[in-house]
């Protein structure tokens, strides 16, 4: 499914890391074969849907920084937004700061934040996952105008 033989690798290795961390709890009624392949298949799945995001991001980043604005208005806020974006990150507890920077400032794979880091992978989705429930949090009153922004973008992207 990843075509990319070291991120499969990966995939499998979290798949029986995180069965490992919750083998008191886990229940495996059917076939164990089933149960890893579709363990498995639903992890690439989420791995796609985080590249989609991902892409996104990195196209949104592209449109910001290339200057091709329609108005003074969105540099404004642009800007703005990278601001207030920095403060929330900076608010992070240290660890997660720093998985959070690696993964979308870096854009580095999990295992190799891990491998940086010194923690697991497990932790470092954690870690993410805790980053970006506060980043939510820190960021929702300004939601509004970030999608009237991620909007304008869009509609650029589409349109070149």
């Amino acid at each position: 499914m990843l075509k990319d033989e070291e991120e499969s690798e990966e995939v499998v290795q979290t798949v029986f890391l995180t069965i490992w961390e919750k083998r008191e709890d886990l229940e495996i009624t059917l076939s164990l074969k089933s149960y890893l392949y579709r363990a498995v298949h639903n992890h690439c799945l989420n791995r796609f849907k985080h590249a989609t995001v991902r892409e996104a991001h990195k196209d949104y980043t592209m449109y910001f920084s290339s200057g091709s604005y329609d108005s003074v208005t969105e540099v404004i806020h642009a800007s703005e937004l990278e601001e207030r974006i920095e403060r929330a990150v900076s608010t992070l507890p240290e660890q997660c700061q720093k998985a959070f920077r690696l993964s979308r400032f870096e854009e580095l794979k999990y295992q190799e934040i891990a491998d940086q880091l010194g923690i697991s992978i497990k932790t470092v989705e954690n870690q993410i996952g805790k980053a970006l429930k506060i980043l939510r949090t820190e960021l929702a009153d300004y939601l509004p105008v970030t999608l009237w922004l991620f909007g304008s973008v869009v509609e650029q992207l589409i349109g070149s």
